[in-house]
């Protein structure tokens, strides 16, 4: 697998992807949003587009993040998200956000070192950020566990598919997963 920053906004490339293979494939064809993607060799398996916040110029938003259905699960958004993470902080960036509409997202956002800030937007969009945005005053670990079942309970209140459901009730009580630290050239 082979992860790719394109280009930082507002000049990010257009890309083309395959609407029945990517959710949010009519967004990437904008160009004032930055753009990274995860390619096989098959082509593009993951793309994440990104822009810099309107009031705040040292946080940067990471709009979509989609990934080809057939290759969900498989660990690709996160080292993709990894990517973003990374160059963002190297370019100076101050932390990132992002908002989740469901709990297979926030879990792979906890993965790439998010945290829920406690905040919704949009249409019950969970926010979550890069650094934490929770100031420690417990142990670390305490602390990460609360705010990651925080979010799932948010998720537990909605209509939710069977397969979420069972996600959901898989992670009860659980530790946030270990957060991907630096992401493979």
């Amino acid at each position: 697998m082979e992860y790719e920053l394109l280009g930082w906004p507002p000049d990010g490339p257009k890309l083309r992807l395959d609407h029945e293979r990517f959710s949010y494939a009519g967004k990437f064809v904008m160009t004032n949003t930055g753009k990274a993607i995860a390619r096989a060799d098959d082509g593009f398996v993951a793309a994440a587009a990104f822009n810099e916040d309107r009031t705040d110029e040292g946080t940067l938003w990471i709009r979509y993040v989609t990934v080809d259905r057939e290759r969900r699960g498989q660990g690709i958004g996160p080292e993709l998200l990894s990517l973003v993470r990374d160059r963002a902080i190297g370019r100076g960036y101050d932390r990132l956000r992002i908002a989740v509409n469901n709990p297979f997202a926030y879990e792979a956002l906890f993965r790439t070192g998010f945290e829920y800030t406690g905040e919704t937007t949009g249409i019950a969009e969970l926010v979550l950020e890069y650094p934490s945005p929770i100031p420690d005053t417990r142990s670390t670990a305490q602390t990460h566990r609360e705010r990651y079942q925080q979010g799932l309970e948010e998720f537990r209140a909605r209509d939710l598919s069977t397969e979420e459901e069972a996600f959901l009730e898989s992670r009860r009580g659980s530790d946030p997963p270990e957060p991907i630290t630096d992401q493979k050239e």
